[in-house]
């Protein structure tokens, strides 16, 4: 897992060839006039969505894993908090992993909670889970699933 500023994304280009696709596609965005949709910005290997929703308590939220993609998550406007655990300390699947969707749910409880603000960014690699969406309100976001290569 990785939090920084948005300005300090070029530190981690060289850990993903896609990574400096990923954040200049946002450095060039109207973070604050985004239509809410998923795209494609590198055929399947790189996808961004922005979407608007509801946050959640920490009791509503499950640790979801990745094993494709590693996702990269901006707040707009809002605060976000983050439930977070390693996936090697995981033991209560609530289903299989879905292969078409690269998702799966836990209901262990997150080891820490991770506060990301507007301006900043939080990555999540195929090893850690994570529980997103907690807060109060209602929070639009960019969403970044980037291949695992």
């Amino acid at each position: 897992m990785i939090l920084d500023n948005i300005e300090n994304a070029p530190n981690y280009f060289g850990l993903n060839p896609l990574f400096e696709k990923a954040f200049e596609y946002v450095r060039g965005l109207d973070v604050n006039n985004l239509p809410e949709g998923t795209s494609e910005i590198e055929g399947v290997y790189l996808k961004a969505s922005v979407v608007k929703t509801t946050l959640k308590s920490k009791t509503e939220t499950k640790l979801e894993t990745h094993k494709k993609f590693i996702d990269i998550q901006i707040p707009i406007a809002r605060e976000e908090i983050f439930g977070w655990k390693s996936l090697r300390n995981l033991k209560e699947p609530t289903q299989e992993y879905d292969s078409q969707k690269d998702f799966q749910l836990f209901e262990d409880e997150p080891s820490t909670y991770i506060r990301v603000l507007p301006g900043e960014f939080i990555v999540f690699s195929p090893e850690d889970a994570h529980a997103p969406l907690i807060g109060e309100g209602i929070i639009r976001k960019i969403i970044r699933k980037v291949a695992d290569l």
